[in-house]
Formats: structure tokens, sequence, C-alpha cells
């Protein structure tokens, strides 16, 4: 599996752990029965999971005029692993992160998801 197909079904297994509070490895295992499960989504799954609180700190830091409360699951699922992989992941370059956050958000979001994301993120990064 290539990473932007595992940053997609980590994404799916994130939004559902958000909305159900669920064991990781379970969720995975669930969401991905045909799917084989590389290391990669494993370690943004596992990563996001353990270190959320410190994640979303650092979204509601960057944030202006919003509380992380209010950013849909989406979006907040999607800077979520994008902070993870720029603060955690070092063998990928920053823009790729933001880049495939991007993607995501377009891909998933509605139509402003794309600008919020790379927004939050360009905040983060300055």
């Amino acid at each position: 599996m290539n990473r932007h197909t595992a940053r997609e079904k980590a994404f799916q297994v994130l939004f559902q752990l958000d909305i159900n509070d669920n064991n990781p490895d379970k969720a995975v295992e669930e969401h991905l029965e045909t799917i084989e499960i590389d290391a990669f989504l494993m370690s943004l799954v596992k990563g996001v999971t353990e270190k959320k609180a410190g994640l979303d700190d650092i979204i509601s830091y960057h944030l202006e005029n919003w509380t992380i409360d209010r950013i849909a699951s989406v979006e907040k699922t999607i800077l979520r692993i994008a902070i993870l992989e720029i603060n955690y992941i070092d063998d990928i370059p920053t823009n790729v992160s933001i880049n495939e956050a991007v993607e995501l958000a377009n891909m998933y979001g509605d139509e402003k998801s794309g600008k919020f994301v790379n927004g939050v993120l360009s905040k983060i990064i300055a």
C-alpha cells in the first residue's frame, strides 16, 4: 500500500474513532477487512490515538476566532494526521504532509475544508 492510500485509510479509521470510542486495533481490523494493513497506516492510527490531546493543543493554539470543538470531525482528523507527520515523522517533507492533508480535505470535506486545513497548517509551520 502506498503512503497516499495508507493516509486515506488512516483518515477513515481515525474519523470513525472520533465518532465511536473504539479500540484502534479493532477499528483498523473492522474497517480494513479486505485490505492489507501496513506499518505506515498503523503508525498514523496509533500515533494520532496516543498523541491526540497534544495534537489538539497544537491545533487550538493556532486557531483564530475558532475553538477546536467547532471544527468538524473531518477537518480535525485531517489536521491531527498532518501535524503528527510534521512533528513526529522525519522522512516526510512538510509540504507533502500539507498537500496530502489539503487533498483529503477537498475529497472528504466541504468546499471550504481544503482552505481551512491549509490555513491552520500554514500557521503551525510558520
